[in-house]
C-alpha cells in the first residue's frame, strides 16, 4: 500500500487533516522534521480530532532517519510538486509507492526532488494559482493511488444520512 510522507511540514492544521485521511483509508503517515510544529501541538490534535489513535504514525527526525528507514522497506519515492514531470492521473501508481509532499510554503527541496523516481503534479486550469492546499493535494494524490490500486472498495456501502 502507498504511503504519505510530509517533509517538513508547518501547519498543523494541514498535518492533522492528512492524518485524519490517513487514518480513514489505513494508509501509514511519516513526518519528516524538522517539523514547524510540536507533535503535541492542539492544534495538530484538534485537526486531527480523536483519529490519531487510529493513525499509523511515523516521525523521522531528519530527512536521513526517514531515508535510512526508507532503504530497510524499498519502494518508489515520487515526489509530488508543482513542476513535475508526470501529471498524477497518467502515472503508474504501485504498492510499494511513497508519496512526498514538502513544507506548505517551499514544497520539496531541488535536491530531494532529485532523488525521486518521478515528480508528479495535479494540473491546475487557472495560471494565477501557484498550488493547492497541501491537504487537498495529499488527499488527491492518494486516492488517485488507492483508485489505481483497488483500494477504494473499502467494503459495504454505508445507508445514506437522514
Amino acid at each position: 500500500m502507498p504511503q504519505v510522507v510530509l517533509v517538513n511540514p508547518q501547519i498543523p492544521p494541514n498535518t492533522g487533516n492528512i492524518a485524519r485521511t490517513c487514518a480513514a483509508t489505513q494508509t501509514p503517515l511519516h513526518l519528516v522534521g524538522p517539523l514547524g510544529f510540536e507533535i503535541s501541538d492542539r492544534y495538530l490534535k484538534r485537526a486531527g480530532l480523536d483519529y490519531w489513535p487510529y493513525v499509523d504514525f511515523h516521525y523521522h527526525e531528519t530527512l536521513e532517519a526517514f531515508t535510512q528507514f526508507h532503504r530497510s522497506l524499498g519502494g518508489r519515492w515520487l515526489g509530488f510538486t508543482t513542476g513535475g514531470r508526470d501529471n498524477y492521473i497518467h502515472f503508474q501508481f504501485r504498492d510499494d509507492d511513497w508519496l512526498l509532499f514538502g513544507a506548505e510554503t517551499t514544497g520539496l527541496s531541488v535536491e530531494l526532488l532529485a532523488r525521486c523516481d518521478a515528480t508528479l503534479y495535479i494540473p491546475m486550469i487557472q495560471p494565477g494559482v501557484r498550488s493547492l492546499n497541501l491537504s487537498v493535494s495529499t488527499a488527491l494524490g492518494l486516492f488517485e493511488a488507492r483508485r489505481q490500486l483497488g483500494y477504494l472498495e473499502g467494503g459495504p456501502p454505508k445507508p445514506p444520512r437522514v
